[in-house]
């Protein structure tokens, strides 16, 4: 690794550190609720007001600093090739089996078929439709009608 790479490295992880423990040492937005109705300690650090603007500007330039020293290393490791664009981590990647695989079942293609699944497949058929005679065929009414509902039986009437 290259010296400038190596400081840059350090300085992103650095950075990283601090923003951890910088946002773990501010308080909540609703941390002050509990010392205005005197439950809490209103103490800190750096003082009442001073401490929550010197650790959001703290954790503020440790972001920048984290996010240059990202876009730094990736302009590095991109640039990293003889001719920029082909520089990649599956740049130089051939992979040992070149072949198509298939489908469990099917013929292999025919020899000079480029495409595959070209060949025909073991899969039976599908059975053919039945006959026209087979079929039963609807009954033929004039018009269309609904079949009534049979009249409800009426029970004879009690014997008194």
């Amino acid at each position: 690794m290259s010296s400038m790479l190596t400081i840059v490295l350090i300085v992103q992880v650095v950075s990283a550190l601090s923003i951890i423990v910088l946002v773990l040492l501010q308080q909540g937005k609703g941390a002050d609720m509990g010392s205005a109705f005197g439950t809490g300690s209103a103490g800190s650090l750096f003082g009442a007001s001073g401490a929550a603007n010197f650790l959001s500007r703290a954790t503020k330039w440790a972001a920048v600093i984290f996010f240059a020293s990202t876009a730094a290393l990736a302009w590095m490791g991109h640039r990293g090739g003889a001719t920029g664009a082909d520089s990649g981590l599956m740049q130089n990647f051939t992979p040992a089996d070149r072949s198509v695989p298939t489908a469990p079942g099917a013929v292999p293609p025919p020899a000079g078929s480029s495409v595959p699944g070209a060949g025909t497949s073991t899969v039976p058929a599908a059975p053919a439709a039945p006959s026209g005679a087979a079929v039963p065929a609807a009954p033929a009414t004039g018009g269309a009608t609904v079949p009534s509902a049979p009249a409800p039986a009426t029970a004879p009437a009690p014997a008194k």
